[in-house]
């Protein structure tokens, strides 16, 4: 039997819903995944939820035909091609953007909890002074593609244009310039 054969049976059973197939396709591939998420600023918790929606997705995309496997293989790397955007897309949303990581925030105690409210205000007051001040300790190219970026609201494909720089090294520059203004920042504090 010859590999495309194999992965015409393998489809076949999944859209009958061949409980052992979709086990093995499941454990196969989730380690994987999970070590990729991991590696890329995720928890085990988050490998497993976008894991799930990615093997719901295939399962769905196999059932209507939207995917054709090539090889035995394919339908593995498509799972994995899919957990891999699904999760990238995650870290670009808003969501994971306001999401602030406690233990790096473990210098600020607030032990009052009636003075929570007041004691938050005052502590994020704190945070953004500390922050402009950084700011003004970075250099101007910093500055300039930073307050691009944050302030007036222009994509990097923009920024890059205006800087005259490929897409690729505008992102580069912005990571080092925001690394160097929490290092600044943190300093400070």
């Amino acid at each position: 039997m010859n590999t495309e054969t194999e992965s015409t049976q393998i489809i076949e059973l999944i859209k009958i819903n061949d409980e052992g197939v979709l086990k093995t396709l499941y454990h196969s591939n989730f380690h994987k995944i999970e070590a990729f998420i991991l590696k890329n600023s995720g928890t085990k918790e988050q490998a497993k939820d976008i894991f799930q929606e990615a093997f719901i997705a295939v399962w769905k995309n196999v059932k209507t035909n939207k995917f054709q496997a090539q090889t035995n293989h394919s339908i593995n790397g498509y799972l994995y091609t899919i957990s891999k955007n699904k999760w990238m897309d995650y870290l670009r949303s808003k969501h994971h953007k306001k999401t602030v990581v406690t233990s790096k925030l473990n210098h600020f105690e607030i032990s009052d909890k009636n003075a929570l409210d007041k004691d938050d205000d005052i502590l994020k007051e704190n945070r953004l002074q500390g922050v402009m001040e950084a700011f003004k300790s970075l250099g101007l190219p910093c500055k300039n593609l930073l307050t691009k970026f944050y302030f007036e609201k222009k994509s990097m494909n923009i920024i890059a244009k205006e800087l005259q720089l490929d897409p690729a090294s505008a992102r580069n520059k912005k990571y080092r310039c925001m690394k160097k203004l929490r290092e600044l920042a943190l300093k400070d504090n």
